[in-house]
């Protein structure tokens, strides 16, 4: 089952038919002891809705921390070792890799977050800017895995790569990160054949794209998830993205304009347009 949040409220999907989920606080529906069964009743009870044709797509996220893993395909682990030669932190990035703990950072807050057909920004002062695709996981306040969706994990690698203590500055800013269409509601873990795709799009055309599988992916969700929750606390829930196996080319650096879209099998395609500049303050 798919769980879509929309503008007119919350969608649950089940054999190509929607029905509107009657717990409207998002907080408190990813809170359900047990999501899936709840899902399910509502599917099993109710009448479909047509209404989720007409209703903007929302990111799927209420009050949840997003966080993020790092360094977690060897892919990434080239790139970061690479980028960040000259600054003496290339090592680091190998220790990590191989070690038993794993990198975890503050990714973002609900606000910073884009939902689908939304922007994502990349930095003023950063000439080096790519989109990370990630399989992101959706873990409710016990610590469960309880749902996926897939992550855009933007990064300024010349930020990072300058000095890797600038890691929040490379990562931690407003549409720094993208989630979307929805959440894949399941406790089991996907398999590892899963396909993670990207294509970025310039004029009309298509600039780069990418794909790996989550069989490259080093480490167990469940245990990226386990660390995030040993000593802290998540009332809410957390979101945490678990890495990304597909790096640009180093000559490649995103531009306004740019069309990225992210899908994973079976949740479907995350797609934002890239801006640059300073959003505008909330009123």
């Amino acid at each position: 089952m798919r769980l879509y949040r929309t503008s007119n409220g919350n969608f649950v999907e089940d054999g190509g038919r929607h029905f509107r989920v009657p717990e409207s606080n998002w907080d408190a529906l990813v809170a359900h002891d047990n999501l899936d069964t709840y899902l399910r009743s509502v599917v099993d009870s109710g009448n479909p809705a047509a209404a989720l044709a007409s209703a903007r797509l929302e990111a799927p996220i209420g009050s949840q921390e997003v966080w993020a893993a790092g360094v977690t395909y060897f892919r990434s682990r080239s790139a970061r070792m690479a980028e960040s030669k000259d600054a003496g932190g290339g090592d680091f990035y190998d220790r990590v890799y191989t070690a038993e703990r794993p990198e975890l950072f503050f990714k973002a807050t609900a606000s910073r977050v884009a939902g689908p057909g939304s922007n994502v920004r990349i930095r003023t002062d950063s000439k080096w800017s790519v989109p990370e695709p990630e399989l992101t996981l959706l873990i409710n306040p016990r610590g469960q895995i309880i749902g996926y969706t897939a992550g855009n994990d933007m990064s300024s690698r010349d930020i990072e790569g300058e000095n890797p203590l600038y890691l929040p500055q490379a990562k931690v800013y407003d549409r720094s990160c993208a989630l979307g269409p929805c959440i894949l509601v399941s406790s089991d873990p996907l398999p590892p054949t899963t396909p993670i795709r990207i294509e970025i799009v310039r004029s009309g055309h298509a600039a780069f794209s990418g794909a790996t599988t989550l069989a490259e992916l080093k480490r167990k969700p469940a245990d990226l998830a386990a660390y995030l929750f040993r000593e802290n606390t998540f009332p809410f829930g957390a979101f945490l993205m678990t890495g990304t196996g597909i790096v640009p080319p180093d000559d490649f650096t995103l531009a306004p304009g740019d069309r990225v879209r992210i899908t994973i099998d079976p949740i479907g395609t995350l797609e934002n347009d890239v801006v640059q500049g300073r959003l505008a303050p909330a009123v």
